[in-house]
């Protein structure tokens, strides 16, 4: 019986129970409980109640009034902007870490420091919720494989289980735009397994000799010893120039299977948060163009990621019925993990000062500005083509603009004549619950990038 039904009983039970005897009012209560399921308690106080309606009463549910104002979250989308759009629980961990430079930047009221100190991961989540924004992720890459040196230098297979800083994966990130023809930059990527620490070098080319200075620059500027090094299987990597060097070195190196990412999927990640985020997939094939990035690379960047953006690591896998559920550490950021585990204290003292000393709100203004001038060094004959668009304001563009604007369907003609997608949704569109802005789209007249606030109008015309 449901709720009308229930209701409708009562309203024709009623009155019979109004003038029933007292022992007629045991059998009609006794036959009202049976028949409707309710408490004989609550079908008294029904029945000896005000006469039912001819409609039952809506439920009115009560709402929890807002803890939050819009100056806590205000400060919560500055924070969340200039720290590269973070997922909750990193961004959870970043408040603490922030917050002298917070109340310096904002000059916070301690009522409005503790709220935002006590805002929940879940509650960020729905409060970002209108600000977050679904994206394409367009992959491609120009490696060929090396065939000398495979069978001298050992495959890795097994999973990562170190307990101290200096086993890496590397790789080369391409800046080709459309076309692979020619002579252009390319980012060497080393990220290390045990702290997340990661460095980039912009590279003309990807000959074995820049690529071996590459590396002696970032072993230079890495804040621990460099003990492994594990690559996929490019020209780049798989060549006498590596070998000998990392022998003479005495660094491990090691490969990944031919045409199996996820054996380098540490250095896989950091090749989009730390690089696709920041350039897209636009043409640079300049040595001006490679001298800015590598100015951008080696000052505030590096600092900025490995100082102030706190990650979590993976630390297991729990198979619960059809579900796999990960457990992950506590957000730390790189440096917080190198503190615990490196030896090298001339490093650690000069970084610490840096922590101490920088701010990273303004790290990012000049991260943004640098963005600027590398963005205006794009070789734009074979870099994707953008539509121009009329200017649309930033607010009414976050809020959500036209989604015919910003998608874009591929299609594709099957043999039968019939237009199909060219890819489904989940592969269309991989990150679409990821929780933050994404930093490249091709798809419509804007491109907005990990340290931007604002909108670059004809940037790629």
């Amino acid at each position: 019986m449901g709720r009308k039904a229930r209701w409708e009983y009562l309203r024709a039970v009623y009155g019979r129970y109004q003038k029933a005897s007292r022992e007629g009012k045991q059998s009609l209560l006794t036959e009202f409980c049976l028949n409707t399921g309710y408490n004989r308690k609550y079908a008294i106080r029904l029945l000896n109640g005000p006469p039912p309606s001819k409609e039952p009463e809506p439920r009115s549910r009560r709402r929890r009034g807002l803890s939050y104002g819009q100056e806590v979250l205000a400060i919560l989308v500055a924070v969340w902007e200039a720290a590269g759009y973070p997922w909750s629980v990193r961004l959870k961990a970043l408040l603490p870490l922030w917050m002298p430079w917070i109340r310096k930047r904002y000059k916070l009221r301690p009522q409005i420091e503790h709220q935002l100190l006590a805002i929940s991961p879940r509650q960020m989540d729905r409060r970002l919720k209108a600000h977050k924004r679904q994206r394409r992720r367009r992959i491609y890459g120009h490696t060929k494989p090396g065939q000398l040196l495979k069978h001298h230098i050992p495959i890795k297979t097994d999973s990562w289980n170190v307990s101290k800083p200096g086993f890496t994966e590397i790789d080369l990130v391409s800046h080709s735009g459309n076309s692979a023809d020619g002579e252009f930059a390319h980012t060497l990527n080393v990220t290390d397994i045990h702290t997340g620490w990661t460095e980039s070098v912009a590279v003309l080319g990807k000959s074995q000799v820049a690529v071996q200075q590459a590396l002696d620059t970032i072993k230079q500027a890495l804040p621990f010893s460099l003990l492994g090094v594990d690559s996929d299987n490019g020209s780049e990597f798989i060549n006498w120039h590596l070998k000998k060097w990392c022998e003479r070195h005495q660094i491990q190196l090691t490969r990944g299977r031919p045409y199996k990412k996820d054996d380098n999927a540490h250095v896989e990640q950091k090749n989009w948060t730390h690089v696709r985020k920041l350039l897209g997939w636009e043409r640079y094939d300049t040595r001006e163009a490679v001298a800015a990035i590598n100015e951008l690379y080696r000052k505030e960047l590096r600092l900025w990621l490995n100082l102030y953006l706190p990650s979590v690591k993976l630390l297991k896998k729990v198979r619960v019925g059809s579900k796999l559920r990960r457990k992950y550490s506590e957000p730390q950021t790189p440096f917080q993990r190198v503190l615990g585990s490196s030896r090298n204290p001339v490093h650690l003292a000069e970084l610490k000062k840096l922590n101490d000393t920088l701010d990273p709100f303004r790290l990012a203004e000049v991260i943004e500005e640098k963005l600027d001038t590398i963005y205006q060094l794009i070789a734009r004959r074979h870099s994707p083509a953008v539509k121009a668009q009329k200017q649309i304001p930033a607010r009414g563009w976050q809020a959500g603009a036209n989604k015919k604007t910003r998608r874009r369907k591929a299609v594709e003609k099957t043999r039968g004549g019939k237009v199909k997608s060219n890819f489904s949704s989940a592969l269309g569109n991989p990150a679409k619950n990821a929780g933050f802005p994404l930093s490249h789209s091709h798809d419509g007249g804007w491109v907005t990038f990990q340290m931007s606030r604002r909108q670059h109008p004809g940037l790629h015309s």
